[in-house]
């Protein structure tokens, strides 16, 4: 699926507004706050803004582009959801299964009724922050899933809504590759059925042999720590580049041109460039709000470190949702119509869909951010690219 990018004015952008966008890249650049940052957006499937500012390496005066292959950490976390959306558009797996029905060794210890929606809902209870497990265990799917099946979780399933940054994924990982039944590794399940489809041809879980040498190490520029300390996040990022290493809950490297062609597909109701992985029908089930008002917990850490006031969780079947009436200070745009959904990842990037514009927009940068000035960056820009459109 090729990209090309057409003249803005057809699709009711104001190209002096759209400078803006860009001037918002490069002054975050210039004051270090991050290295580089490309975006794509695209509106009723034209690709409208296409850009790029700073650096994919710093020290060695790199450019950051489109193709630029880097971490983008719980951005990933979609694909995965995606593919379980895709397994009970099957009839492989149901929203309303619990998990020990496929996993039987989940039936203890309170897990008994964790279902699939529970794991993409992010109220299944099951471990929140970083596992207290040994990088071995977090880089295997098979081994952390089991540390997870012998764990008690924090609360009951469906009580909280409390963001599982790493175990949620790994047993959702498992429920795929259980129901598929073809021996394959999770890598080679997202590749084939995903990425490939899609061509998104330099992405992977984890850093693909055919990609090592392109790849752009993840960098920090913090100023502060927050929902994770700098040294977490520069050791899961050198967990990601383990030969090997399969961590399907922000595990993976892309660009922000594939994840242009991933939100593109979502956007166009779950078909691009003449492949169909979901139905029209099924993403707009999935972008549906299921967590209602209710604020995601860890988050509770910006409240006081910020000052900011709660806001809606607003988590759907695997994504985050725009909740009505709701001022966020992000990941998604205040701008943005009720309805519009993506997902973001630690630091680093971001997509979202506005179904009601046919608008989508895809960021990846390097030089990780503290997760509140990372999503309050994400909604600046994307509320940028909004103001933009004028018809």
């Amino acid at each position: 699926m090729s990209i090309n990018v057409t003249s803005p004015d057809p699709t009711g952008f104001d190209p002096d507004r759209l400078e803006r966008l860009r001037q918002q890249m490069q002054a975050d650049v210039d004051a270090a706050r991050c290295d580089g940052v490309s975006i794509l957006a695209g509106r009723a499937g034209n690709l409208v803004f296409s850009h790029s500012a700073g650096f994919a390496r710093r020290d060695e005066g790199k450019a950051m582009q489109a193709d630029s292959v880097c971490i983008c950490f719980s951005s990933g976390k979609q694909f995965v959801n995606t593919l379980i959306l895709s397994a009970v558009e099957r009839g492989l797996l149901g929203f309303h299964q619990p998990v020990c029905e496929v996993l039987p060794e989940f039936a203890n210890r309170g897990k008994e009724g964790i279902t699939v929606a529970h794991l993409l809902t992010h109220t299944s209870g099951i471990c929140t922050g970083l596992p207290p497990v040994a990088p071995e265990v977090m880089l295997s799917i098979e081994q952390l899933t089991a540390w997870a099946a012998t764990s008690r979780p924090e609360n009951a399933p469906g009580q909280r809504v409390c963001y599982s940054a790493i175990v949620g994924h790994a047993v959702l990982a498992s429920l795929l590759l259980k129901v598929d039944g073809k021996g394959r590794n999770f890598a080679t399940y997202l590749e084939e059925e995903l990425f490939a489809p899609l061509g998104m041809n330099r992405t992977s879980l984890g850093v693909a042999e055919r990609l090592r040498d392109e790849f752009n190490p993840l960098t920090t520029c913090y100023t502060r720590s927050g929902m994770f300390h700098e040294v977490e996040v520069q050791g899961v990022g050198a967990m990601t580049a383990v030969p090997g290493a399969e961590i399907p809950a922000g595990g993976y490297v892309t660009t922000a041109q594939d994840m242009y062609r991933f939100a593109l597909m979502l956007s166009q109701g779950g078909e691009a460039g003449g492949t169909r992985i979901l139905s029209p029908a099924m993403v707009e089930f999935a972008a549906e709000n299921r967590t209602g008002d209710t604020p995601n917990d860890l988050l509770d850490y910006s409240l006081q470190m910020r000052r900011w006031s709660p806001w809606p969780g607003g988590i759907g079947l695997g994504f985050f949702v725009r909740v009505a009436g709701s001022i966020t200070p992000g990941p998604l745009p205040n701008l943005g119509r009720p309805g519009t959904f993506g997902g973001w990842g630690s630091g680093t990037s971001c997509f979202w869909i506005d179904p009601s514009r046919e608008l989508c927009f895809a960021m990846l940068t390097v030089g990780s951010m503290e997760d509140t000035e990372h999503i309050e960056r994400t909604r600046r820009y994307s509320d940028a690219l909004i103001a933009s459109i004028v018809e």
